[in-house]
């Protein structure tokens, strides 16, 4: 018995001591900042009492007012036939969750939420048009409190149903929602003549931010995760509009350290790959943080390597083949494409191979982009493929827009490879189409009732159709739940996706034409264009401060251009243009 005790005893110490060894992990502090978001209206309501008690700013205190029980708004269920519920509208696109005040004195209440990014959403069954709980649960039954309240859900939303599930009523005290999101300061600004496209680069300036969350994601509600490819014109837009955020090199280290560059492609995608290049070399860009790069060099000369090494002889490659979904119908453009970005990637590796000293790595490049430019890759019909041939040097700018890029109006244009087409045009010299895109395409969403950009849509579907934020109409189109494809069927499809918010970039770069050419935003060019737009200003972030520039139209058409810049920053003032 004093042996047993013994040894249990020796065991107690040494576990007590390899406790005491053992540091702590360190706690780690939610970079993002909780708001509660106040409903703004009522969609619709049944067997409610006073739901109208639910919209504005309350005290988010049990009781709201008396302390009398049965007061709110009430929900009634008399049978289990009866449907009492209420849809409430917070007035745009949220990333979190709700958080629910009862004041019922007979125990607990079980009710049931549907999160929607439209109405139509809150309203659909599992598996009805594509709606489900994939990567975030949005659609689930919870008990309420007796005089407290509840806090649930971690999606993408703008609008929430509550029914009642059961029988009785249910007091709803207060609802809110608790959006969660980076406190970023806007380091970048747009604004012009036009209020339309000033509510363009808004909305795509909000959309990539609400995807600023653990790390840089593709989407609040589904496709939640770090798709590296997603992430470039996210990339692009950030610097633009937020300057160097530490998520940036967060996401690349993180997406780098779970893809073992000597066998594996980023997220199953062989493309990706490319694309974690073109993001590194854009932070290194603006940041010039080459302790960043070095770190980063062995991997990067291993995947390099593998790039090279699946081209042919003949310019075409083996590689990968994804470029975006609408493309996945046009298998050629989807080779011929990929040339084009494997093209651009190997000069922007062949960049970063020269700051770190690497010749080596300088020469494989050389040997890939000189492959490449043995073939003429075809544009296969495609406003993707033409884009990136034509951005790559692989085709010429002014053809790939001639005979693709501008042709048949906003058809084939996209919500990712639509960044591409933007800068593809003003590399052929044409600028104001590219303006006209930014209004119709973009635009066209905020006209169905969009406050953040989506991860797929096309023009066509606003014909007859009912707006998101709206009850389903019949015989009217879902803008929602009718469309959608592959991976992105109906209420699946994704109404916040970061990959759409390629003008917060492109309006700065072009239309207000501040783009930094000198690593570390050492030199900035600028060199407008407004074309029918009467004036613009804004800034353009660089790591030693905002270059601020304000141009505007005379009576002439002659632009006059005001720029003020940090110290350190040499700046480049072009002539600017009208046409």
């Amino acid at each position: 018995m004093k042996k047993t005790v013994f040894a249990v005893g020796c065991l107690f110490l040494a576990g007590a001591a390899l406790a005491a060894a053992r540091k702590p992990l360190p706690d780690q502090i939610d970079p993002r900042t909780r708001t509660w978001v106040w409903p703004q209206r009522i969609i619709a309501c049944s067997n409610a009492t006073d739901a109208a008690l639910l919209v504005g700013q309350r005290y988010g205190q049990v009781p709201e007012g008396r302390f009398i029980s049965g007061t709110g708004c009430l929900l009634e269920k008399k049978t289990t036939n009866d449907v009492a519920y209420v849809i409430i509208d917070f007035g745009r696109e949220l990333h979190g969750g709700v958080q629910i005040g009862s004041g019922d004195p007979s125990g607990h209440k079980f009710v049931r939420l549907r999160f929607g990014e439209s109405v139509g959403e809150t309203m659909a069954e599992p598996g009805e048009k594509g709606a489900c709980n994939d990567h975030a649960i949005r659609d689930g039954v919870i008990d309420l409190p007796w005089c407290g309240s509840r806090e649930v859900g971690n999606t993408g939303f703008r609008f929430l149903r509550i029914d009642a599930e059961s029988l009785g009523k249910i007091s709803l005290q207060f609802v809110r929602a608790v959006s969660l999101m980076r406190p970023y300061k806007r380091e970048g600004a747009f604004r012009c003549s036009d209020a339309r496209v000033n509510q363009v680069w808004e909305t795509a300036v909000r959309t990539v931010h609400l995807c600023c969350q653990e790390y840089l994601w593709d989407g609040i509600k589904r496709d939640r995760l770090v798709w590296m490819g997603d992430t470039h014109p996210e990339t692009r837009a950030l610097l633009a509009a937020f300057g160097g955020v530490q998520i940036l090199p967060d996401t690349l280290d993180y997406a780098a350290e779970n893809t073992p560059a000597a066998t594996h492609v980023m997220c199953g995608m062989p493309n990706y790959s490319l694309w974690w290049v073109r993001n590194l070399h854009d932070w290194y860009f603006y940041s010039a943080d080459f302790k960043y790069l070095k770190k980063h060099h062995d991997y990067l000369k291993t995947i390099v390597g593998r790039f090279v090494k699946a081209i042919k002889d003949d310019g075409t490659q083996t590689w990968g083949g994804f470029l975006d979904w609408p493309t996945q119908h046009n298998a050629e453009a989807c080779k011929t494409g990929t040339c084009g970005l494997m093209c651009t990637t190997l000069q922007d590796a062949k960049y970063l191979a020269g700051i770190l000293g690497d010749t080596a790595l300088e020469k494989t490049c050389d040997e890939g982009i000189a492959k490449l430019r043995k073939g003429k890759p075809a544009f296969a019909g495609s406003k993707q493929a033409a884009a990136l041939l034509a951005l790559s040097g692989l085709r010429d700018p002014q053809e790939a827009y001639r005979e693709v890029l501008g042709q048949n109006g906003m058809q084939g244009v996209s919500t990712f490879y639509g960044y591409y087409m933007l800068e593809a045009m003003s590399l052929a010299g044409e600028n104001q189409r590219a303006l006209d895109t930014v209004r119709d395409y973009w635009g066209a969403m905020l006209d169905v009732g969009a406050t953040s950009f989506w991860e797929d849509f096309n023009v066509s579907w606003t014909n007859n159709c009912t707006r998101l934020d709206e009850m389903p109409v019949p015989g009217k189109k879902d803008i929602h739940g009718d469309y959608g494809e592959f991976c992105y069927p109906g209420y699946r499809h994704s109404f916040c996706h970061g990959w759409s918010s390629g003008p917060a970039a492109w309006l700065i770069n072009h239309v207000l034409g501040a783009r930094i050419t000198a690593h570390g935003g050492d030199r900035v060019e600028v060199n407008p264009f407004l074309g029918d737009l009467d004036w613009a200003e804004g800034a353009l972030p660089t790591a030693k401060g905002s270059v601020k520039v304000r141009v505007e139209k005379d009576k002439l058409g002659n632009l006059k251009i005001d720029v003020k810049a940090p110290k350190g920053v040499e700046v480049v003032k072009g002539k600017g243009l009208v046409k």
